[in-house]
C-alpha cells in the first residue's frame, strides 16, 4: 500500500471519512487486487485495536461531580414544566 492508501486506512478507522475519501475507499474495496484489498482491511483493523487498546490504557474515572454537573446544566436547557 502507499502512504494514501494507509492514511485513507486510518481514516477510515477513525470514523471521519468525507465524500471525496469515500470514493476513494469504495475503489480501494472493489480492487482486483485481493492482497491490496486484504492489506487495506488488516491496516483498519489494526488501527482500530491499537485505538481501542489506547483508549483502555488511557481511560480515567470522571470526576464524582461530573454528573450532578451535567444535570444541572441539562436542567438549566429545559423550559419549565406547567403543572
Amino acid at each position: 500500500m502507499n502512504e494514501r492508501q494507509v492514511d485513507l486506512a486510518h481514516t477510515v478507522a477513525l470514523g471521519s471519512i468525507d465524500d471525496v475519501d469515500h470514493h476513494e475507499v469504495q475503489e480501494l474495496l472493489d480492487t482486483e487486487d485481493p492482497a491490496l484489498r486484504a492489506e487495506f482491511m488488516r491496516e483498519i483493523r489494526q488501527t482500530r485495536e491499537a485505538l481501542a487498546a489506547l483508549a483502555t490504557v488511557t481511560a480515567t474515572e470522571p470526576p464524582a461531580s461530573l454528573r450532578t454537573q451535567l444535570l444541572a446544566a441539562i436542567a438549566a436547557e429545559q423550559p419549565p414544566v406547567a403543572s
